[in-house]
């Protein structure tokens, strides 16, 4: 069996989620389809990349494609009308036209349907087009989530039965790095992209509440690159009576993240609407107490409904979080259910399940 990989977006710098996806879910079939005629394909420069990340099985090969522009579309379609494989696996969304009739997809989510107003016009049709098409293109479509899951069925009309669902892996930054000096003030903390989707308005209004009705007395650190609607939330920000205590930190380094993870007083994540959610693992896996949305498929990940919160009700967030802040016993026993949670989410497992579907054919 000859299996063709789009590992495309696996060795980007500066991963987002669907590209550490992508690495991750590749690296961990190494042992199952060690057996098989596997070809990744790449971007300009990327078997060098590959080279320094990890080694590939004997009967693996790695093919750069040169294309810059429309790579999926145009570069590997090209190749598969010359070379078509038994079976593709595309694990971030897109199919090329021209495609074995034995495609997988990974869908990562329909946040651009949740949330529009996030997208620019042109990215949601290209997002709206190319997904769709790809699920009716696709003989086998995998969703990291139920939630997921559902949406494809609802709204695209894919048939439940040719949808499969693997959770997302996660890597437990706890396991390389270690963790720094703690703050010399307590803190709430956001980690992600600064964008209104992500409910960072909200995050802000909470922590104001908290501060001014109950007594909190730490400060809120909102870490991550701006986003969509970043100039609003400065000004939200702007608009408080504790301003001068919400620092806006920009991109960190991994190291950074565990500290501020693992010292936080809560960690916050009521987002309107993700594709799944990987910081509620990183934070269940260091014992830190969080918050985060109860829609899905947050409340798949979190696996605890002491932490779900109404992301639209101000006054439910600031409830939730005042009584983990206060109650020891309550935050101890949150504790407790995330970390029997993070095991039930890894790559290995990842990889795993993926490659179990990829075979079938």
């Amino acid at each position: 069996m000859k299996i063709a990989i789009d590992a495309s977006r696996a060795f980007l710098d500066n991963k987002t989620g669907i590209e550490e996806y992508a690495y991750q879910v590749i690296k961990n079939l190494r042992r199952d389809l060690k057996d098989c005629e596997v070809v990744l394909y790449l971007r300009k420069d990327g078997k060098a990349k590959l080279e320094k990340s990890f080694e590939i099985p004997e009967k693996w090969e790695a093919k750069e494609i040169s294309f810059k522009y429309f790579w999926t579309q145009i570069g590997m379609a090209w190749e598969f009308l010359v070379n078509s494989p038994d079976v593709l696996f595309v694990p971030a969304h897109t199919i090329p036209w021209i495609h074995p009739k034995n495609s997988v997809v990974t869908v990562h989510g329909l946040e651009y349907e949740h949330c529009p107003e996030s997208y620019s016009l042109y990215s949601r049709w290209f997002h709206r087009f190319f997904i769709n098409k790809s699920c009716k293109w696709a003989k086998k479509v995998i969703a990291i989530s139920k939630n997921t899951k559902k949406d494809l069925v609802r709204m695209y009309k894919v048939p439940s039965r040719r949808i499969e669902t693997v959770y997302n892996g996660f890597t437990d930054i706890s396991k390389n790095q270690e963790v720094g000096k703690k703050r010399s003030k307590n803190y709430l903390l956001y980690l992600g992209r600064i964008e209104q989707r992500k409910n960072v308005e909200g995050i802000v209004k909470t922590f104001e509440i908290l501060k001014i009705g109950y007594g909190y007395q730490g400060q809120l650190i909102l870490a991550g690159k701006s986003g969509v609607g970043f100039k609003k939330i400065k000004e939200t920000i702007k608009k408080i009576r504790f301003s001068k205590d919400v620092i806006l930190k920009g991109y960190i380094s991994d190291e950074e993240r565990l500290t501020l993870i693992k010292n936080a007083d809560l960690f916050m994540f009521p987002s309107f609407c993700e594709g799944f959610g990987l910081p509620i693992l990183e934070a269940q896996s260091i014992k830190t107490p969080l918050i985060t949305s109860k829609q899905g498929p947050m409340d798949e990940v979190a696996g605890d409904e002491n932490v779900l919160v109404n992301p639209n009700n101000i006054q439910n967030m600031v409830d939730v979080a005042d009584k983990i802040l206060k109650d020891k016993e309550l935050k101890n026993k949150i504790i407790r259910k995330g970390l029997k949670n993070v095991q039930k989410f890894s790559w290995e497992k990842c990889g795993k399940e993926t490659s179990k579907i990829l075979l079938k054919f």
